[in-house]
């Protein structure tokens, strides 16, 4: 497959959405695509080229990469993608993810670095060399996908957490420094959603990989209203969601792991 990035010169505004093939990442793609942006969407293999033609049908422009953002090969492949038609990004989706459930005795090694690759290193690496660009230009919004894992230590989901953690700080620290500039950046916070996470991540014989989920095209909308409003955040998107999310805020973080044990630990296991 030849990678297809090249978007042509309009006033139109322009996004690029990573992890966009399924999920959060495709239904912010098509909130932005309905908002009127042309796209630059990413994923890790080329299953992100079947939504093309629905996303061109809202009136957008869409184009295509394929990048593993585990690597810093992939980030920097896709930047320059990004910028190789002189088009500012008016908006940066940073949304590609992954999770691994399990013990982390029991998990393999490279499994729960991969994590740590794409949650933590991809994004940040991605944040960097856009966020230059913006604060350069003063101007421009970036969306973080972090979650209200973030708020609580994960047993049985160790390092997904803990990467999601990180992410957090790393936004909310973000808001502080840009706080000068035109430029936005905002958290969006899912809870458990209707995506392939769970199955991806070895989760369906679990509580919370069986249990109630959100609306993904829900979370998305919440989250790009939150980011067009200027929002440092938004628990995304059912009242339960945002109500695990005031509950974290005050929950010790020994009954915060507890929980998660109960939630993410396999069924028939103690």
């Amino acid at each position: 497959m030849t990678n297809d990035a090249s978007v042509p010169a309009t006033d139109r505004p322009f996004a690029l959405v990573t992890g966009a093939s399924s999920g959060i990442g495709l239904e912010l793609a098509r909130q932005l695509a309905g908002r009127g942006h042309d796209l630059l969407i990413t994923a890790e293999d080329d299953a992100v080229e079947s939504h093309v033609d629905e996303l061109r049908a809202l009136g957008s422009d869409v184009r295509t990469f394929v990048a593993d953002l585990r690597t810093g090969e992939g980030v920097e492949s896709l930047y320059a993608a990004a910028v190789a038609g002189g088009r500012p990004l008016a908006v940066v989706a940073l949304n590609a993810g992954i999770g691994q459930g399990g013990a982390f005795v029991d998990n393999g090694l490279d499994d729960e670095l991969d994590v740590i690759r794409l949650n933590v290193l991809g994004t940040v690496h991605l944040a960097k060399l856009v966020l230059d660009d913006m604060v350069l230009a003063d101007a421009g919004r970036v969306l973080v996908t972090s979650s209200i894992a973030s708020e609580m230590p994960g047993a049985f989901m160790t390092v997904y957490n803990a990467s999601k953690s990180f992410i957090q700080s790393f936004t909310e620290a973000l808001q502080v420094e840009l706080a000068e500039t035109e430029v936005v950046v905002t958290a969006l916070m899912p809870g458990a959603t209707d995506t392939p996470f769970f199955a991806r991540a070895g989760m369906e014989d679990t509580l919370m990989g069986q249990g109630p989920k959100d609306d993904p095209a829900e979370v998305a909308r919440q989250g790009i209203e939150a980011l067009m409003a200027g929002k440092d955040k938004v628990a995304a998107s059912s009242l339960g969601t945002k109500a695990a999310s005031l509950v974290a805020a005050v929950l010790p973080d020994k009954v915060k792991a507890l929980l998660n044990k109960k939630a993410a630990q396999p069924r028939g296991e103690s």
